[in-house]
Order: structure tokens, then sequence, then C-alpha cells
């Protein structure tokens, strides 16, 4: 079937054209993750294979890349800086599937899915340490001071979460300070040490724009949730309810829902074992009482909060490509 004339381009092709100016940059990267992380331990060896030749999108990367080329000439060490911000995110992902004992990542098997709750654990803590060890090797303070605050913010948002006794007293502020640890402090990370490789006198507004835009990444994420459909069912996925994970769509919607509506809320994040239809129930109980659409407009406003602070940066592709990076996040949703 032939697409209309005025249709968006698939979000792939998106991401490829905010790519261009950094790929060349982006194959060096792939080639520092892989000497960073080399070892001659064959367990460690095919855990990195598997991580490795199955990597996400290189969001961060990109970011970094861009972010190092809109002062001028980005600095030759810039894509080994990437591939650190690469490997913490790859970190976290580990351990963030080892915390919540999940199977499948991005259609693919998850480390202790494929061997061990163990080697998962033991495996993020590999991930961290080479990159920390990359950084003191490079022997440069500050990116090293940037990537280990971001770290540290990762650790204590997810401590945060796991501290949280009654899930459904999460507040907006809660969520707010969460998703600015676990997911906006590597984005803005990856763009202030971006700017640090060649861009610094716009280190602030880029630390800023990757902040923005990392927090509208996480909401983009989570509203996906609630609206990305399952390929088998044609029904939205529910995996953060099945989880019971309490996102912004839920926050908003619990503050107007009816006692009835509630107690359904109630029921599932009660049962260990929500079956699909009371999740298909609550997510359209949280689309009902405007949760999705409320988190839209906290997600746009996050997106323009982005573009604002691009303002200051000088015409390039590479500030192009930031800019266009919004649209990218902000339509990640079916």
């Amino acid at each position: 079937m032939t697409a209309p004339a005025n249709s968006s381009p698939p979000l792939a092709d998106t991401l490829r054209q905010i790519q261009t100016p950094v790929q060349d940059g982006l194959r060096h990267v792939m080639d520092e993750m892989w000497r960073i992380v080399a070892t001659d331990n064959p367990l460690v060896t095919d855990v990195n294979a598997h991580l490795l030749l199955g990597k996400g999108k290189m969001v961060r990367p990109t970011l970094l890349l861009l972010s190092s080329q809109v002062g001028g000439t980005p600095e030759p060490r810039a894509p080994t800086l990437a591939a650190v911000a690469e490997l913490i995110h790859l970190a976290t992902l580990v351990h963030d599937d080892a915390v919540d004992h999940s199977v499948m990542r991005r259609g693919m098997p998850t480390i202790n899915a494929l061997f061990t709750h163990q080697v998962s654990v033991i495996m993020g803590d590999f991930l961290y340490s080479r990159a920390l060890s990359e950084l003191v090797r490079l022997g440069d303070m500050e990116p090293l001071a940037v990537f280990t605050a971001a770290s540290n913010a990762l650790t204590l948002g997810e401590m945060r979460q796991l501290a949280a006794l009654d899930a459904l007293a999460f507040t907006e502020l809660d969520y707010d300070m969460l998703i600015e640890s676990k997911t906006a402090s590597l984005f803005a990370a990856a763009c202030e040490v971006g700017a640090l490789c060649g861009a610094n006198r716009y280190r602030r507004a880029l630390t800023r724009f990757g902040q923005r835009l990392g927090m509208a990444f996480q909401v983009a994420d989570d509203l996906l949730d609630y609206t990305e459909a399952q390929e088998t069912t044609g029904k939205p996925t529910g995996l953060d309810l099945r989880e019971h994970k309490v996102t912004l769509p839920l926050i908003a919607a619990l503050r107007t829902m009816s006692p009835g509506a509630r107690r359904r809320v109630d029921a599932l994040f009660a049962n260990p074992n929500p079956d699909d239809t009371l999740i298909a129930e609550v997510v359209e109980i949280v689309r009902e009482e405007g949760g999705l659409e409320y988190a839209r407009r906290r997600g746009e406003q996050f997106a323009q909060e982005a573009e604002e602070a691009l303002v200051e940066l000088p015409p390039s592709p590479s500030r192009n490509a930031l800019a266009e990076a919004i649209g990218y996040v902000m339509d990640r949703r079916s």
C-alpha cells in the first residue's frame, strides 16, 4: 500500500537522518565499545557479544557526538566518550532487567533469560567498571565527574523507586524526580560531555537541552505502554501496569477517577499476576480520565523547553539534527 504523500517518514528513517552528521563517528563508537569491554573471559565475551550485537538506537552517543560538533571541529576523544555513555546506559538496562526479572528487551532475550540472574547482576557491574576505567585512562576529570554524577543519580533513582512502599501514593513530583534521575541525567551528561569535546562555550545550553529532552523521552516512553498495540492482540502492552509501575498517565488519572474505577485500579495492584482483561480495563480507565492527554501535554512542555535551550547555539547541521531529535522523541508513540 502506498503511503500518502504528506505522511511522516518512518521513525527509523528519521533517526538515520538525525545521525547523518555523525555517521562516521558512530561507527568509531562501536569499535571503541568493543575495545573497552574486551576480555579473555569466555563467559563475559559471550555476554558482550549478545549486548553489543543487539545494540539499540545509539541515542545517547548520537547526542554526545552532535553536541561536540555545534561549536565547530570536535575533539578526537568524542567517540570514546560516546562509547562510555552507551556502556553506562547498557549497564542500567542489564541491572533493570535483573531487578524486574525481565526476559525480553527490544524483542530479544535479556541476559538473565539467556544466562542467569547472577550473571546479569555481575555483568551490569562489569559494564559500569569498564566505562569508568576508560574515563580514568583518559585522565580528564571533567567527563569523569559528569558521568559519575549521572551514574550516582541513576542508582539513587532506582533505589527511590524500590523504596516506595505504596506505589499508588506516587505523586507527580515523585515521578519527575524519578525520571530526572533514571533517564534525563544520562541524556544531560551525554550532551554536557559532548560540549566538553569541542563546544565548551555552549555547555550550559547543551546540558539543559539534554536534560529536558530526557524528560520528554521518558514521558513519551511511558505513554507507549498505554498506546502501543501488541502485534498479536492489537491491545496496549500494559507492561508497566503488569509490573505495578506507576507512571504519569496513571498518576494524572488517579486524581479524578470515581471510587468504582479506583477499586479496579486497586484490584490490579493487589494482584501479583493481573490478567489481560483487568489490564485493558485499567488502560481504558486511564484514557477516559484524561491521563494520556495530560501526559502528552507534559511531554510537549518538556520538548518545548528542550527546543528553547537550542536558541543560543549557532546554525549548523548538528544543531538542526538536535532539533529534529526532539520531534523523533515525541513521535515515539502509536
